[in-house]
């Protein structure tokens, strides 16, 4: 006879979904180490959702502890920064999609502008007055005039007064991850001549800006009246000069363990076999959820206090976990990464594995994963 399952009689087998925990606390604590390194006023910079922590949750905990402007990379992002009920000055600089000239007014944000086209569409399209950064290529080529093209740049503003309202002047270090101010000096020279061609150009005061977050912690002479920190704000100091709180911790269950013998092989293609009778568990995450596929040995997660090694390929959905002795049933949890130090690795430690660097460990982990505040 076949018994018909009610819905309640029905028992869901309910594991510990991935979930990625932003700790704000941590985010805190590093916004005051860097408060420690500059007199400069600090811009929280949240974008790419918060360095994958979230944005809102990062720009509370951050303008919390003292951060005086938010970064974004468009209008869209600060706008739902407002909505959020933060009041901070706003600056968005990248704009991929162009820039939203209506919303920026309404809503109070910021604009950077790196050429003559931008500005040019930017007074085209203002009804009401936009606020502008003048965006300076200080060695990049990635973005921002170039010098020769500042005297076109500042007619170019002159002209749109009343559309634009000139409030800064900005730039990027290409060479400070290298802690070396020496690196630095050149664009810093190239800013303080960009800066002193737009206040004799008659605008001012202007608020200038060049340090992200390496700059912040090694170098004084970068600071000018502002430093824009991101990474250093989820704990990556790209300088490796400085130790930051990690602000977040990456957790996925168990969810097969088996009990296999020597020659075993693991994944597709077999590119690990078992040298011993072992148990091997499978976590529930793969490259689908930002775990990167192609890992160097040694990489592991922690299950039950102690780091296990990751076996095997990493597949869409799962990794493989070499536990030896200890059998760990369904819906134990193993920590991918988090703040703890000992068997718990760290940002670092995963980009290191992956031959990348912290910021796509932590932007890369995918929508699958559940997020979290501490």
């Amino acid at each position: 006879m076949t018994t018909l399952l009610t819905p309640e009689r029905v028992t869901l087998s309910r594991l510990h979904a991935p979930t990625l925990q932003t700790i704000p606390d941590a985010v805190a604590e590093n916004l005051r180490r860097v408060r420690a390194a500059t007199t400069a006023r600090i811009m929280a910079v949240v974008k790419a959702d918060g360095y994958g922590h979230g944005a809102v949750t990062v720009a509370r905990a951050a303008v919390d502890a003292g951060a005086d402007w938010l970064g974004v990379t468009d209008v869209a992002e600060a706008v739902a920064l407002r909505d959020a009920g933060l009041t901070v000055p706003i600056l968005s600089w990248l704009n991929p999609s162009g820039v939203d000239a209506a919303a920026a007014a309404a809503h109070r944000v910021d604009i950077a502008v790196g050429s003559v086209e931008e500005l040019r569409q930017l007074i085209a399209d203002a009804a009401d007055p936009v606020r502008v950064h003048l965006q300076l290529d200080t060695g990049m080529a990635r973005g921002g005039a170039p010098l020769e093209e500042w005297p076109e740049l500042l007619r170019l503003a002159r002209t749109g007064r009343g559309r634009v309202e000139v409030v800064g002047v900005m730039g990027h270090l290409p060479r400070a991850d290298e802690a070396d101010p020496a690196a630095n000096a050149a664009a810093v020279l190239r800013l303080r001549q960009g800066r002193d061609a737009v206040l004799r150009a008659g605008f001012g005061p202007v608020l200038v800006h060049l340090a992200a977050t390496s700059g912040a912690l090694t170098d004084p002479a970068t600071h000018f009246d502002l430093v824009r920190v991101g990474a250093g704000l989820v704990g990556i100091d790209p300088s490796e000069t400085t130790v930051l709180a990690g602000a977040s911790r990456w957790t996925a269950p168990v969810v097969h363990s088996a009990l296999v013998p020597a020659g075993t092989a693991v994944g597709y293609g077999g590119a690990h076999t078992t040298d011993r009778e072992t148990h091997l568990s499978v976590v529930g995450v793969g490259y689908a959820d930002g775990i990167p596929r192609e890992l160097a040995a040694g990489a592991g997660v922690e299950i039950a206090g102690t780091r296990h090694p990751i076996v095997g390929r990493v597949s869409m959905d799962q990794i493989v976990v070499d536990t030896g002795p200890a059998l760990f049933p369904r819906g134990t949890v193993a920590t991918v990464f988090g703040p703890e130090g000992g068997a718990v690795p760290s940002v670092q430690e995963w980009a290191r594995w992956a031959g990348s660097i912290p910021h796509t460990i932590v932007t890369g982990i995918g929508a699958r994963v559940q997020r979290s505040v501490a």
